[in-house]
Parts: structure tokens; C-alpha cells; sequence
């Protein structure tokens, strides 16, 4: 009754004593975590001076850059154009084509890559023998160079003597030029870029499908749900955070593609295959239009950061509407 009855009593709790006060603002670190935190921004100094050095630095004189008529066959900045530079790329066909291209390829591989790594962790969580050789398996092409990626897929598309010419000629088809005609050359790619990096979305699937815990199936077992009912009431359910963040990685890193293209096509045939980046890298280092490729490396930027915005926004709203069925059997 008199623990009941203290809160109206109009006793003012004691600084430091435990109570709401005690745990305030005012509440003064223990040396122990003084120590800690500087422990903590000494170990990541490094770390943050080079992202600083190599990351920030850099982006912030391609913005100055950018309002410049800079040239890479001289040195400085050049004369002052102001906006002119970002109003070119806005209205440069060529750049709304590589941005087509970007976006047809992250269409191609995006879903692919997050559904067949998602299918490949199931099946693999399901087995009683071997897992650790299945997982090698689809986690080692991740693991050599995409040089070596794209040299192995020339092989495999190679006109002449390409393995996959022999097998459509063994069943009476014509083989096509995979990476010669503009129809097949984006899917040629995009079906190298799936071989060789699901691996890490297999990974990340993997360790979510670990982390859900054995008794959530063996009460489901107990009330007779099948397989099926279970995957869908509870692996893909409680799969859903890690599909978001797949996602999100996925969709970022097909937007950034450059290496497997460009040697593999280099942006052909007549540019069909020539993605934002590699845009970039022609005007930049071809053409030697600095300012130019420093305005459209801008533009691409902002127009990443408002797809990820927009991603975290509707990501938030979806945990919202998902835990607000519990909240509400909770009440």
C-alpha cells in the first residue's frame, strides 16, 4: 500500500537514487564509459579519416567541379559555367538512354537475385545432409574476380566456339549472337551478374533462416500444418526484414553496375548495353569533359538518394502497418 501510495505523496525523487531523475540528463558518466567512448573514436579515427580522405573529400570537389567547365587535359577548375553543366545532362538524350539501360538491367537482375537466393536458402535449410557443400557451391562464385567472371562467360558466349553455340545447335536451334545483337546483350550480362553474386544474398537469407527459432516449427507440426502452410505463415513472414534489406542492397548495387559490363560489352552494341556509370567514365575520360561527368555523377546521386529515401520511407510504413494487428491483440 505505501509503495502504491509514494508517487502522490509529493516527495521529489533523490538525484541519482534509482528514480526517473537518476537516470536524466543530468546522470554523470562513469569513468569506465568515458574511457570507453574515447577507446571507441580513437580504434574508428582511422577508419573515418580515410572515408574522409577518399570518399568525402573527392565528392565534394566533384560538386565544385561540377559548376566548372573543367577539362582532365588541364589542371584547375577552368572557367565558371554556373548550372549549365546540369542543365546539358538533363537534356542529353544520350544520358536518359544509359539510364534506360540501368534500369532495364536492375530490373533483369534485382528480382532474380532476391527471389532465386531466397528459394536457394529454403531448399538448403530443408536439407538433412550437405548443407555445407551447397552453400559452397552457391556462395563461391562470389568469391573470384569479375574479371575472371566475365572471361569464363566470354568463353561461354563466344560465337565461334562458345559452349552454349554448341548446345543450341545439338537441339536444332539457331544460336544468337548473345553479345553482338542489342536484344540479347543486357540479358547475357544480366544472367553472368546472377551467377556470380547471389552468393551473398543466399548468405544473408541463410544466416535469417538460422535465426528463426526451431520450436515456432515444432508447434506447427503439432497442429498439423503442412509445408506449404508453414512457409507461408512463418518462414516468409518472419523473413520479411531480411527481404527489405536484400532488397535495398540489390536494387543499389544493380544500379551501380559497371565492371562485368564494361568488359564484357563495353557499353555495345551501339551503346545498347552502356549503363549511367560507364556514361560517366566515357564523357569524363574519353571525351575529357570533367565538369560535364562531374554534373551527371551529381544528378545520379541525387537520384539514388531519393530512391533510398523513398525505400526507408515505405519500409517504415510497412513495419508500422505489420505490428499494428499486434498491438492491437496485445490491447
Amino acid at each position: 500500500m505505501a509503495a502504491s501510495t509514494a508517487p502522490h505523496s509529493g516527495a521529489r525523487p533523490v538525484e541519482g537514487a534509482g528514480g526517473p531523475r537518476g537516470t536524466g540528463r543530468r546522470q554523470r558518466r562513469s569513468p569506465a564509459a568515458r574511457h570507453e567512448s574515447r577507446s571507441g573514436l580513437l580504434l574508428s579515427t582511422p577508419c573515418i579519416a580515410l572515408y574522409v580522405i577518399f570518399m568525402v573529400g573527392p565528392a565534394l570537389y566533384g560538386l565544385a567541379m561540377s559548376f566548372f567547365n573543367s577539362s582532365t587535359l588541364r589542371p584547375g577548375f577552368g572557367g565558371w559555367v554556373g548550372l549549365e553543366n546540369y542543365s546539358r545532362v538533363l537534356t542529353e538524350p544520350a544520358f536518359w538512354d544509359s539510364m534506360w539501360n540501368t534500369l532495364h538491367f536492375t530490373l533483369l537482375t534485382a528480382p532474380a537475385l532476391v527471389a532465386v537466393a531466397m528459394l536457394l536458402a529454403l531448399l538448403v535449410n530443408r536439407m538433412r545432409r550437405g548443407k555445407w557443400f551447397y552453400r559452397f557451391v552457391f556462395f563461391a562464385p562470389g568469391i573470384i574476380p569479375v574479371s575472371s567472371a566475365v572471361i569464363i562467360f566470354g568463353w561461354l558466349y563466344n560465337p565461334q566456339s562458345g559452349l552454349l553455340q554448341d548446345w543450341f545447335t545439338a537441339v536444332g536451334l539457331t544460336p544468337p549472337d548473345f553479345l553482338g545483337d542489342a536484344d540479347w546483350a543486357m540479358l547475357s550480362v544480366a544472367v553472368l551478374t546472377v551467377w556470380w553474386s547471389i552468393g551473398f544474398n543466399f548468405i544473408l537469407f541463410t544466416a535469417a533462416l538460422q535465426d528463426i527459432p526451431r520450436e515456432v516449427y515444432e508447434a506447427a507440426d503439432i497442429d498439423g500444418a503442412s509445408t506449404f502452410q508453414q512457409m507461408k505463415s512463418i518462414t516468409i513472414p518472419l523473413l520479411r526484414r531480411t527481404t527489405l534489406l536484400v532488397s535495398m542492397l540489390q536494387v543499389l548495387g544493380s544500379l551501380q553496375v559497371f565492371d562485368q559490363i564494361y568488359q564484357l560489352t563495353a557499353g555495345g552494341p551501339d551503346y545498347a548495353t552502356r549503363p549511367v556509370l560507364e556514361y560517366i567514365y566515357d564523357t569524363g575520360f574519353t571525351d575529357y569533359r570533367a565538369g560535364y561527368a562531374s554534373a551527371a555523377s551529381m544528378v545520379y546521386f541525387l537520384l539514388i538518394l531519393l530512391l533510398s529515401l523513398g525505400w526507408q520511407l515505405t519500409s517504415r510504413y510497412l513495419d508500422r502497418r505489420a505490428s499494428t494487428p499486434g498491438r492491437r491483440r496485445a490491447a
